[in-house]
């Protein structure tokens, strides 16, 4: 089943998450649903990514379990055996939308031009992660884009923050918006989970 706009709009804002150590994936995802996140998007950029996932799918009910960094087929594979409930990438190529498509995982393929949005749609996609999104064009570029591929959505990640990520939300063709700025590394190495929890609130209360 392909990601729709109808399934990010209702997350608003994603979290991408980096876990060091497993005992803090649990703990992390608990303190961002405190705060009213819906969706998190945790990356295979660490050794302990994998058990982290598994235990956030396996003891954290009512909230959405992304995996981010996804670049190929043996990714997708690894956290289809987790039963993930989507996959995000950085960028994309048609195998690694095929390998998704066949292991039945909800992927939102990263990209950065028109181009890229006419090729996803060809083989059946229609929405988007953009990144990094400000480095790329940010609000100009999902303007420009949404006048001749309208029916294409996207979530803007890399570069957004607290003060910025609505100004994303705006946009009719923006669904979610991802940011790293809602779990500070310093919080997690000190366990601060309220501080997380806080953030989380601020961030959701600019939700309209």
């Amino acid at each position: 089943m392909a990601i729709t706009k109808e399934y990010l709009e209702p997350i608003g804002v994603m979290p991408v998450v980096v876990i060091n150590d497993v005992a803090d994936a649990v703990p992390v995802t608990n303190a961002l649903k405190e705060g009213g996140i819906k969706a998190v998007e945790i990356t295979l950029r660490t050794e302990a990514a994998l058990d982290a996932i598994r235990a956030v799918k396996n003891e954290c009910s009512d909230i959405l379990v992304g995996v981010g960094t996804v670049i190929n087929e043996q990714n997708l594979k690894d956290v289809a055996s987790i039963g993930v409930d989507f996959a995000v990438s950085p960028g994309f190529t048609p195998n690694l939308i095929k390998a998704a498509q066949d292991l039945d995982v909800n992927l939102l393929p990263g990209l950065t031009s028109p181009s890229e949005v006419m090729l996803g749609m060809e083989l059946g996609l229609t929405c988007f992660k953009l990144f990094p999104a400000v480095a790329v064009g940010g609000l100009p570029l999902l303007k420009s884009i949404g006048g001749p591929l309208p029916q294409a959505t996207f979530c803007p990640t890399g570069g957004l923050t607290i003060d910025t990520f609505t100004d994303f939300l705006a946009l009719p063709n923006v669904g979610c918006v991802g940011g790293t700025w809602l779990v500070p590394q310093d919080a997690v190495k000190s366990k601060n989970w309220q501080a997380i929890t806080d953030i989380a609130r601020q961030t959701t209360a600019k939700i309209k």
